[in-house]
């Protein structure tokens, strides 16, 4: 078949590229991607995609991939994410996750409901924090579980939802979407928690934690949330969400003190780390932990997150292959391989708003 990616060019959606390319070979994929700030070119490079460089908020183009290209199956993952910025600039996310999944949805109806109604797919990526925020005892997120967002960004995400649902109940567009936890893994932009600190560390720049660090947080490897949405394509029945987590419920504060701790390792098993990161404390033998300083806690930061995928398990035969141990040691050697990429993506001004000054999305 022949996939357009949206978004294809990010952290999520160049992992599914990846990820599909090699185990459907015989498939086409376009990517379609703005190259925003989070959005690189460079994570795609070696795999075999016809690349469309286009903002999904231009439905004419979008429509003339779909009709022209012979698209069946979209796979939207093209978003704002970072809370922060959402904290910042809400009307860029509202711009982008709402608006943008109009467009899409528009240009969709338009080719796949016209004439006879080609068999299709619109496959929504969403995540867990629509649902808002957990209490200590409170069961972990279902499919089920009221809409709750507590932020400009789970807010705009919840109305892109809704769209999806609405245009699958009163038009007939056939959809499903995921519901996911958080994501880790390769090409992650250095916002997020665990690239942003590894980043950090190796420099000997503050490990910012948000007030006591105690948020607690499902973890996905992203390759297992590339899996689970493989299967939401397969076997997923059109119309319904499913909830895709990583079983590794854990305190933002215990995933950095296994960072830190792994860094050190990591400087003590190969000296040359010491001569490619001189200012990494882990160099001089000084404990990465000695970068944590506290930072003053985001404004309306949610508690807790978890999922419960008995649906996506029972349903689609979904279960995370890797666990937290597992997937953050491979993202840590990930990282050290590969400093070129990451060196790139981070200039400018927005390299130093990241860098020292916030924590990520946790």
């Amino acid at each position: 078949m022949t996939l357009l990616v949206t978004g294809g060019a990010g952290f999520i959606g160049a992992n599914f590229v990846h990820y599909w390319r090699a185990r459907h070979p015989e498939d086409a994929i376009i990517v379609l991607d703005a190259l925003t700030y989070a959005g690189n070119r460079a994570s795609l490079a070696g795999v075999d995609v016809d690349f469309v460089q286009g903002d999904i908020r231009q439905t004419a183009l979008v429509e003339q991939l779909l009709r022209n290209r012979g698209v069946e199956t979209l796979v939207h993952f093209a978003a704002e994410s970072h809370v922060d910025r959402s904290i910042h600039g809400p009307a860029a996310f509202v711009d982008t996750n709402v608006l943008g999944t109009l467009s899409l949805l528009t240009a969709a109806r338009s080719v796949w409901l016209a004439g006879d109604g080609t068999p299709h797919r619109f496959h929504h990526v969403s995540t867990d924090e629509v649902y808002g925020s957990l209490g200590p005892t409170d069961p972990a997120f279902s499919e089920t579980t009221a809409y709750a967002p507590n932020s400009p960004y789970s807010a705009s995400k919840a109305a892109s939802d809704h769209l999806v649902r609405a245009w699958h109940h009163t038009y007939g567009l056939q959809v499903t979407t995921s519901n996911c936890s958080n994501n880790y893994g390769p090409y992650q932009f250095p916002e997020k928690l665990i690239p942003l600190f590894l980043i950090n560390a190796l420099h000997g720049r503050p490990l910012p934690i948000y007030g006591d660090g105690m948020q607690i947080r499902d973890w996905l490897h992203v390759e297992d949330h590339c899996r689970g949405i493989e299967a939401v394509l397969q076997r997923g029945r059109v119309g319904e969400t499913y909830c895709i987590g990583g079983g590794a419920e854990l305190l933002n504060i215990a995933v950095i003190d296994t960072l830190c701790a792994a860094v050190d390792a990591a400087f003590a098993a190969d000296p040359a780390l010491a001569a490619r990161f001189p200012g990494a404390p882990a160099a001089r033998g000084t404990p990465t932990a000695s970068l944590k300083t506290t930072v003053t806690d985001r404004p309306g930061h949610d508690r807790r997150y978890a999922i419960d995928e008995a649906k996506a398990r029972a349903e689609l035969g979904y279960a995370p292959a890797r666990d937290f141990a597992t997937g953050f040691a491979a993202t840590l050697a990930w990282y050290l391989a590969n400093e070129g990429w990451w060196r790139a993506v981070l200039d400018g001004s927005y390299r130093d708003w990241v860098e020292t000054n916030y924590a990520a999305r946790g």
